[in-house]
């Protein structure tokens, strides 16, 4: 997401674009409130984060560090310059019960340790700063990244079968319209929390089965599994399904996941991903 960030405001002519990676700075060290109030900037998008969910079950302090004091530091230093900020969440600061979809003011339940972390940082970052849009996206994919797509892509040629949980739901996000909306509402300056993800939902077998059929794999096995069946150390929430309503509101919204699907799949993969 930060590389589709930094592509995105570059082709915008009007604006200057400062953009930090992980060997130029350390958002775990309180100085980057320092380094961040030198460059006085108008706006702060944070799409750092520790998103290996599984092994943040193992790592909670690196985690916490990374996921929430991170953010935390970011929105003092954005209060101190008057700079706006966005921060990137998770769907994952909702409980998930099935059957239940989630609007922006739906009371969170994180479980894991990233969840958990996810949702430290929207508070700790709320605490710090008024001019805050808390953005929770889902699902995330899009190119460049080791994401479920490829996974499945990667998989299906590997293996020549797949099993696949069926009982888990969310909402795909194309990295590409998540940053071209997030661009949108920062414009709009209304600080808030907001659901960005592309329009409808599925679950992960249905993810899955529509990225082999796109990709040209239509032919592989593919079958459906239950969530028990696929044991993980942070188990993901199983119905944590994001409604968009406060950008909508604003006019910001995005494109129906297949067709966002069907643009990566045809750009960024082939038979030979």
């Amino acid at each position: 997401m930060g590389r589709a960030f930094l592509d995105h405001y570059q082709q915008r002519e009007t604006d200057q674009v400062t953009g930090w990676d992980m060997d130029e700075c350390d958002i775990t060290d309180p100085i980057i409130t320092d380094q961040i109030v030198a460059l006085n900037p108008d706006l702060v998008i944070n799409a750092a984060a520790w998103t290996n969910v599984d092994a943040a079950e193992s790592h909670p302090d690196t985690v916490y560090a990374v996921n929430t004091l991170g953010p935390k530091y970011l929105a003092e230093a954005c209060a101190r310059c008057d700079a706006a900020m966005v921060q990137i969440s998770t769907n994952e600061v909702f409980p998930g019960e099935p059957g239940r979809f989630y609007r922006e003011y739906d009371e969170r339940a994180a479980r894991g340790v990233y969840a958990r972390s996810k949702l430290a940082a929207e508070r700790a970052a709320q605490q710090m700063l008024e001019r805050l849009m808390v953005v929770r996206i889902a699902w995330l994919f899009g190119p460049g990244g080791n994401s479920f797509p490829t996974k499945i892509a990667e998989a299906a040629d590997r293996h020549g079968k797949l099993r696949v949980v069926a009982d888990e739901f969310g909402n795909p996000t194309y990295a590409p319209d998540a940053v071209r909306a997030i661009s949108r509402l920062a414009d709009l300056d209304r600080p808030g929390f907001y659901h960005l993800t592309n329009s409808g939902y599925c679950s992960r077998f249905t993810f899955a089965q529509t990225v082999l059929e796109l990709s040209g794999r239509g032919h592989v096995p593919i079958t459906p599994i239950t969530a028990d069946e696929w044991t993980r150390p942070a188990p993901p929430p199983l119905h944590a399904v994001l409604i968009n309503q406060a950008a909508a509101a604003l006019g910001v919204t995005m494109r129906p996941w297949e067709e966002a699907l069907a643009e990566f799949v045809g750009e960024y993969m082939t038979n030979d991903t």
